[in-house]
């Protein structure tokens, strides 16, 4: 077990737990308003421990830390990284989400909807297939079209970074919003891995109001920051990339707590 999952396994015991068909039920937010923050490990717990009473923590098989990796795919050009990196109205983001400890697979399409909020479609994929779009092309190419990317039937896809890392997720019944606790983070481009050390990405998953999770935050002085675990990450591993948007982020949170772990992401 790590330093992170130590600091964050008790209080996350601590909370009354939730199933999964209960927890999408209740909040599956679709369509969502995301604020994404970075937090030292060592403040998570607190953090934790300071929710509502009511906060239930999603429980799968008497596990409450699931592991979760992430293929993304661009085209050869970078188009979706390029389209974040310019804020673009039409940016979307194409993924494959394995659930590790059940071996479950999605492909996934993120885009942005009105005001600022974000749209993911999502269906089944095969475990197998998680690292090539084939099987789910007219899926991908159907969704970007019906949410105005044109061109969408002429990309070319492939496999452009893997993230890995173990979450947690929270419930807040009052505003039926979700906190998701990511730790362990790494990324892999296919030439080097990079490791998040020390930080936390804690993310509010809301409607149109801020949740009690994002209040709690701001009162112990942590604001919502621009990071992608796509875009940042790749900007990262690829400092030609253009980063104006993140540079921010890249040089006074991300890069000095993130160091190169071949061994560790070996191992995962």
């Amino acid at each position: 077990m790590t330093a992170a999952l130590d600091l964050i396994e008790e209080p996350v015991a601590r909370l009354t737990p939730i199933g999964l068909d209960e927890l999408v039920e209740r909040a599956g937010l679709l369509t969502r308003v995301d604020r994404k923050y970075l937090v030292p490990i060592e403040d998570v717990g607190a953090l934790v421990r300071s929710l509502p009473r009511d906060a239930q923590v999603l429980e799968i098989a008497s596990r409450r830390l699931f592991d979760y990796e992430s293929v993304y795919f661009d085209t050869p050009d970078l188009l979706a990284y390029h389209l974040a990196a310019h804020r673009r109205r039409r940016r979307f983001k194409v993924r494959t989400r394995t659930y590790v400890d059940s071996a479950q697979c999605w492909i996934e399409v993120k885009t942005r909807g009105v005001r600022g909020t974000t749209v993911k479609d999502r269906v089944p994929h095969l475990l197998d297939d998680r690292t090539t779009v084939l099987p789910a092309l007219p899926f991908v190419t159907g969704t970007l079209t019906s949410h105005g990317i044109g061109g969408a039937e002429h990309m070319r896809w492939t496999p452009t970074l893997m993230t890995r890392y173990r979450r947690a997720t929270i419930l807040l019944p009052e505003t039926d919003s979700r906190l998701t606790v990511d730790v362990d983070l790494a990324w892999h481009d296919g030439r080097r891995p990079l490791q998040l050390h020390r930080l936390a990405v804690v993310e509010t998953k809301t409607g149109s109001t801020a949740s009690a999770a994002d209040r709690l935050l701001w009162a112990h002085g942590h604001r919502p920051l621009r990071i992608s675990k796509y875009a940042t990450g790749l900007a990262a591993l690829q400092p030609d990339l253009p980063a104006t948007r993140w540079r921010r982020t890249l040089r006074r949170h991300l890069l000095p707590h993130s160091v190169a772990a071949v061994e560790a992401y070996a191992h995962r």
